[in-house]
Parts: C-alpha cells; structure tokens; sequence
C-alpha cells in the first residue's frame, strides 16, 4: 500500500496520528509479553508509559543514535502546531512527544521496522516512566 506514497512527503502531524498507535501497539505488545496481567493492569501500566511526559524522555533515551534523517522528521513533528495542549502535560513535553510520534510513524510508513524495535528496545532498556511498574529494570 505505501510503496506508492513516500511518507516524507505527509504532514508531521498525519505522521504522528499513525506514530501515536505504533508505540501505542509496541508498549502494550512488551508489556504483554513481559508478564501477562489483566486487561485492567495492562492498560495502567501503559497509560504511565505512553503520554507526552514519558515520551519526552523516551526521546531523551534515542536522541543520541537518531540520524540526521530522523532528526529532521523529529524536528518536523516538534515543530507542528496541533492546536491544543493536554490540561495536564507541559508544552515542551507534548511537542517533544509529537515529534516522537512523527518519528515512529516515519519509520513504520518507510517499511523501517527493525529500527523502529531498535529504537524502542533502547528506550524499554532505559527505564523510561512507568516501565519499572511493568517490571523491568
């Protein structure tokens, strides 16, 4: 489906829509398969792991092995302006948060999926917000 479309070419924020349900899917997918819990539980432990607060620091945990390449969609997706702030999310957080997002779909709509699990293994190895809920450390 995407071989004819290059995902450079979509807006940072259609990026980030698909972006926000790729790590949306790979944190439930890893908390999954770290322990298998209640639906309730699971769904707990990943609301702590995907908000903008956590992802800024997941951005934090990849920021220094992007290339320049993923910098730039990062930076594009910073950059958006959605309209609106979470009520209870910093502003810094929930752009670094979009770019993040930006990223991921990036990668996933470019057929990038190993890096992409390169890229989240760094970030679940690093402990990022809540992860040491779901038992990692």
């Amino acid at each position: 489906m995407m071989k004819e479309k290059n995902p450079q070419n979509f807006s940072p924020l259609a990026l980030a829509f698909v972006g926000d349900a790729v790590y949306g899917l790979m944190v439930r997918e890893r908390l999954l398969l770290k322990a298998n819990r209640p639906a309730g539980q699971l769904h707990t432990l990943s609301v702590g792991m995907v908000n903008a607060r956590a992802q800024a620091k997941a951005f934090a945990c990849i920021q220094p092995v992007l290339t320049d390449t993923e910098l730039s969609v990062f930076r594009r997706g910073r950059n958006a302006h959605p309209g609106h702030t979470p009520k209870h999310q910093s502003e810094g957080d929930y752009h670094c948060a979009t770019g993040l997002e930006a990223l991921f779909g990036w990668l996933y709509l470019s057929g990038e999926q190993e890096r992409l699990c390169e890229l989240f293994d760094r970030i679940w190895q690093n402990g990022v917000e809540g992860l040491e809920a779901g038992g990692n450390s």
